[in-house]
């Protein structure tokens, strides 16, 4: 239970950060900056655990689907997801990018090929209703959403993370293994972005700062204390409820910290959102 509520905890504060770093870097820096760095703790972790021969032997024996991972996790979600960062209210980003959760049950029908049960069209129905809400502040009206472009980003990259962690499946490594193996292939390509487009001649402290705690608290530390805490807990289902205090948590930082005043539509759309996750993953 620590170690599921450090996780939470530090993943509550990744939707200030995110809007915070975009003040000093453009998105794809941010997102080469993150990616470097994410590496280099998952690298230390497997040394520190004496098993870096078996992320040398994943490599080996899947090179290309973990190159094409990689290019999907972390360069692709995150760019699209950094992008709706730029373009939305943290607030409204933040919180749609929770409906991912729903979209698991649509696709694993097509990727682990399993049904459609009514519970999983009911929480989908329920869920999106909510983004509707959230993205129109109340209002119903599309013309008051404030990015159309932020809003399908959002959306697309809740598509992008459920199908990640569905093919995921298939991996026969372990976690941390695996999300090791994707960070390794994507720093090459990240250290090339730096340096053919100049990001690395623009860094100030601040942007530098500010990669360092997404990648140390977006994609590193907080995913090997969320993996701990799941394979240490007695009863799963207690540890991966706590997930839910992230975004109320994250509000709160959004509000404080952003000044950002926290709409009472998000309020409304984060209510419609939960229970619906939460009906989906009955009796899963």
């Amino acid at each position: 239970m620590i170690l599921g509520l450090s996780a939470v905890l530090l993943w509550s504060t990744v939707a200030t950060a995110f809007k915070i770093a975009l003040r000093y870097l453009d998105v794809f820096s941010l997102v080469a900056l993150a990616s470097i760095i994410s590496a280099s703790v998952l690298l230390a972790w497997l040394v520190i655990q004496r098993r870096l021969d078996e992320l040398v032997s994943a490599l080996r024996a899947q090179p290309v689907t973990y190159f094409t991972m990689a290019c999907v996790n972390p360069l692709l979600y995150y760019v699209i997801l950094l992008t709706a960062y730029d373009l939305l209210p943290a607030q409204q980003a933040q919180t749609i990018n929770y409906t991912w959760a729903i979209i698991l049950s649509l696709l694993a029908v097509p990727i682990l090929g399993q049904r459609l049960f009514v519970k999983d069209l009911i929480a989908i129905m329920v869920g999106y209703f909510g983004v509707v809400v959230i993205a129109t502040e109340g209002s119903f009206d599309l013309g008051t959403i404030q990015s159309l472009s932020g809003l399908v980003l959002a959306l697309i990259s809740t598509f992008v993370w459920a199908g990640f962690w569905l093919t995921n499946t298939r991996l026969k490594e372990s976690d941390d293994v695996a999300l090791a193996a994707m960070f390794v292939m994507a720093s090459p390509l990240a250290l090339g972005y730096l340096l053919l487009a100049g990001g690395l001649d623009a860094l100030n402290w601040q942007g530098l700062s500010a990669a360092v705690y997404v990648g140390l608290f977006e994609m590193g530390v907080t995913f090997l204390l969320w993996s701990q805490a799941l394979s240490r807990a007695v009863r799963v289902s207690r540890v991966a409820n706590l997930i839910f205090l992230a975004p109320i948590v994250s509000l709160v930082l959004i509000q404080v910290v952003l000044n950002e005043p926290i709409h009472p539509a998000t309020v409304v759309g984060f209510a419609l959102i939960v229970p619906a996750i939460l009906l989906q993953q009955r009796g899963a």
